[in-house]
């Protein structure tokens, strides 16, 4: 089925709808992130409509692509394109969740196209890295979306959203200049929450780049994924192995 492929193929038709549906990620956010300058035009609305038609589009064709309905109900980018949407229908109710929309982010890292594009330029060694730098960003605009909505919405223009990245920044980073702070126990809270997971994205990051590279291959006997890239038999179980050399 051409939607299976489109989701999971690695021919260069697949990969260009891929593209396409990654330039379509990046832009949801950057309409989030230039929002205070379009909210207070007719132009907001329009865009915002135009993006919650485009996701309801994408999750009928995900459906529709899916062996069951239960299968596409287990998928967490399912949820989470339902909460943006929900976002996009109702952005004045809704604006506080707004945040969420940084988290189709993950939509790329989860396609084909990333590590295609790092095989081509000669860098699948860093596939986990690039994935590390990914789920790194996801949170620094999911703190920062919710951060800037709930503190400092009330802003004109981009000042907002730049305290907020600002003060993001500084919470994961432990640096705490202390010049921009949160109020009340929701503050404190996020701030808590903040440098907790950064740390944790950070330590994650680092391990990733300082460890030895591994390749992919599923060891017959016992399953395990990762091994030497240089490896006769598997780790776990001794199992006699047969690692193309051109394994990436």
């Amino acid at each position: 089925m051409k939607l299976r492929r489109i989701e999971r193929g690695r021919d260069r038709w697949s990969l260009r709808w891929q593209a396409a549906l990654a330039i379509v990620d990046l832009s949801i956010l950057a309409f989030f992130i230039l929002g205070p300058y379009l909210r207070s035009g007719p132009s907001y609305l329009i865009i915002d409509y135009a993006i919650a038609v485009w996701i309801m589009i994408e999750l009928a064709a995900r459906a529709l692509a899916t062996s069951s309905l239960s299968a596409f109900l287990k998928r967490p980018m399912t949820w989470i394109d339902l909460a943006i949407l929900a976002t996009l229908l109702f952005p004045n109710e809704l604006f506080n969740f707004a945040f969420l929309r940084a988290m189709r982010l993950w939509a790329i890292g989860d396609s084909p196209l990333l590590y295609v594009l790092l095989t081509r330029a000669g860098c699948s060694a860093y596939r986990d890295v690039a994935r590390a730098c990914l789920n790194f960003l996801v949170f620094l605009f999911m703190v920062t979306g919710f951060v800037y909505t709930t503190f400092f919405y009330h802003q004109d223009g981009l000042v907002g959203f730049v305290d907020a990245l600002y003060f993001t920044v500084a919470t994961m980073t432990t640096t705490g200049f202390g010049d921009i702070t949160l109020p009340g126990p929701l503050g404190k809270l996020t701030s808590v929450v903040t440098m907790i997971v950064g740390i944790s994205l950070f330590v994650r990051l680092a391990q990733t780049i300082v460890r030895p590279y591994k390749v992919h291959y599923p060891c017959p006997q016992c399953g395990l994924q990762r091994h030497d890239q240089d490896a006769v038999h598997c780790k776990a179980c001794g199992h006699l192995l047969n690692i193309p050399n051109n394994n990436d």
